[in-house]
């Protein structure tokens, strides 16, 4: 259903500063081109974890 999904759309968090200078940090070590690539990431490597692989199984 999400698998190849290309378009995006504009979501808006409330986070807690701690997190952001944590997403702030990561991007900064180059590990993300920016916070919403990590954000992205993520939420992808969440739903992978907790929805996609309980209905392959």
């Amino acid at each position: 259903m999400f698998r190849g999904e290309t378009r995006v759309k504009l979501v808006t968090v409330l986070l807690p500063e701690a997190y952001l200078e944590g997403l702030d940090e990561l991007v900064r070590a180059g590990m993300y081109p920016s916070r919403s690539a990590a954000i992205r990431a993520s939420v992808r490597d969440m739903l992978k974890k907790e929805l996609w692989r309980r209905r392959e199984g």
